[in-house]
Order: structure tokens, then sequence, then C-alpha cells
């Protein structure tokens, strides 16, 4: 079953993505690819995951981004870490 963030979580998430990737909202599609399409490195989802978790106040595991290549991929993640 898919997860859903709120709409404000949604938009808090795609902010966060805008500036730390330094691209367009318009970019931001569920099937965008962080790496490839967004150009994040590692050091980058690194950056990402911290302010994240600051934002959210939770903890990513390190496993959990091993399942993340899109922006909808990286959404579902972050609902079915604050669902739980």
């Amino acid at each position: 079953m898919k997860h859903q963030l709120s709409e404000q979580d949604t938009k808090a998430v795609l902010d966060l993505l805008v500036v730390q990737l330094g691209v367009e909202r318009a970019q931001l599609t569920p099937d965008a690819k962080i790496k490839e399409d967004l150009g994040a490195d590692s050091l980058t989802i690194i950056e990402i995951t911290m302010v994240m978790e600051e934002h959210f106040k939770l903890s990513l595991p390190d496993e959990q981004w091993e399942t993340v290549t899109t922006v909808g991929d990286l959404l579902e993640m972050m609902a079915a870490v604050q669902i739980r």
C-alpha cells in the first residue's frame, strides 16, 4: 500500500529539494530521478537526509534511502517513516 504525505508535508519536502538541489519546482515530478535527472550526488543525498530529518524531527535509516531513486519514492518513504 502506498502511503501519502499531507499536502503541507509534500510541499515542505518539495521546497527543501528545490533549495538542496538548486532546481525549479516544475522539475520535481514524481518520476524525476534524484541523481540522474536532478543532479544529486552522494554528498547531496546526505545533505537532503540531514535537512529532512531536522525539518520533520525524525530519523531516516540509510537502508530506507536504498529504495529511493525518484522524487515519488522519496515522498513515499517520508510518508512511511512519518506514519510509524
